[in-house]
């Protein structure tokens, strides 16, 4: 090989990592919901707010919503369609939206929010341990509530 050749070779390989960070598609999260999206279009919104607040634009991450428009019986299908697009990452909006994610994928990270304890609920397998590949918040506090109102005088 001539020098020529390999100087050419070598500054061809150098740049090929940055020619591939810059041509990166957008990430695709769904987003999956029970109600309708009139009723909960807000917490969309609040979503692309946080995203755009974290630093993400719209051109990098984009959400795929789909509805239950209020049949619970049809988020198992709305999580499958989500799944086969394929999204990165599933927002469950209720709980019965991320029993539906769970039972339609043990791969993709699934982001829940709950008022009630998402052991109980069969999302986690403990609280200190998750497990699998659920994540989220829960408002859950009847545990602490007694130690709260001790505390008062």
């Amino acid at each position: 090989m001539r020098r020529r050749e390999f100087i050419t070779l070598l500054g061809g390989t150098a740049t090929w990592p940055l020619a591939t960070r810059a041509e990166q598609p957008a990430t695709l999260v769904g987003f999956l919901r029970s109600t309708r999206a009139e009723e909960s279009g807000h917490l969309v919104a609040a979503v692309r707010e946080g995203l755009r607040d974290s630093g993400y634009s719209s051109d990098k991450v984009i959400i795929e919503t789909r509805w239950g428009d209020g049949r619970e019986e049809e988020l198992p299908k709305l999580a499958r369609e989500l799944i086969a697009l394929p999204v990165a990452a599933i927002i469950a909006g209720s709980i019965t939206a991320a029993r539906a994610a769970k039972e339609a994928t043990a791969s993709i990270p699934i982001i829940f929010v709950t008022g009630g304890d998402p052991q109980t609920e069969g999302l986690v397998s403990s609280i200190n341990r998750p497990g699998g590949n659920m994540t989220g918040v829960s408002f859950y506090n009847i545990p602490v509530t007694g130690k709260r109102l001790a505390l008062l005088p």
